[in-house]
């Protein structure tokens, strides 16, 4: 059996008593059928890794909780996956999950959990997503910016590592500010919350 990450047990303990259950449930489920499971907190949620890859997440919020698979979009029900996804607004592949009641049957998501190992132990990777001409060319990272991560490593390592949408979501938010006063208090916030490996939207996640 796999060992169990403490910051993880805390993440759930911390976590609403409706999503305790669904978050227990599901990772007893991940080391069940993966005892070899290696668990770690990124950028605030609780991910589980194997084969020397990530294989999947889970994440609670105030009145949901949220499952996904790493390469979802890879998997036999992909394309159902990645709809129910964006057809819910879901940052999960099963939906905005409530109780026990709103997840698959165990043995599919057993299934589910399998078919995540298999594509890890035979180092199949995603395809990385083309960014289009528009969104990189409205992505504009300001100077004051690029130098405020410089001073700090841990953010700037952070930053380096994030994917567009979470890069984007960071930069959005800074430059958007009405006033100078706005936009350096949040720059500095953006900084703090980055050197500590944490996604704009962190508080979120509970």
């Amino acid at each position: 059996m796999g060992k169990k990450e403490a910051k993880i047990d805390a993440y759930i303990a911390k976590s609403a008593d409706f999503a305790k259950p669904i978050l227990n449930h599901f990772r007893s489920l991940v080391h069940q059928t993966c005892p070899e499971v290696v668990e770690v907190v990124k950028w605030g949620m609780p991910h589980f890794d194997y084969a020397n890859g990530p294989m999947a997440h889970m994440a609670s919020f105030k009145q949901h909780c949220a499952i996904g698979f790493w390469k979802a979009s890879l998997m036999k029900n992909g394309k159902e996956l990645v709809e129910k996804a964006k057809s819910e607004e879901a940052m999960g592949h099963l939906g905005k999950i409530t109780s026990l009641k709103d997840l698959p049957k165990d043995f599919i998501l057993i299934k589910y959990i399998k078919e995540a190992m298999r594509l890890n132990e035979e180092g199949i990777k995603l395809t990385a997503k083309k960014t289009s001409a528009v969104d990189k060319k409205n992505l504009i990272i300001p100077d004051y910016f690029i130098k405020a991560l410089a001073k700090n490593k841990k953010a700037l390592k952070t930053f380096e590592e994030f994917t567009y949408s979470h890069k984007k979501e960071y930069v959005s938010w800074v430059t958007e500010a009405k006033t100078e006063e706005t936009r350096n208090k949040r720059l500095a916030d953006a900084v703090e919350w980055m050197s500590e490996g944490k996604i704009r939207n962190w508080k979120y996640l509970k």
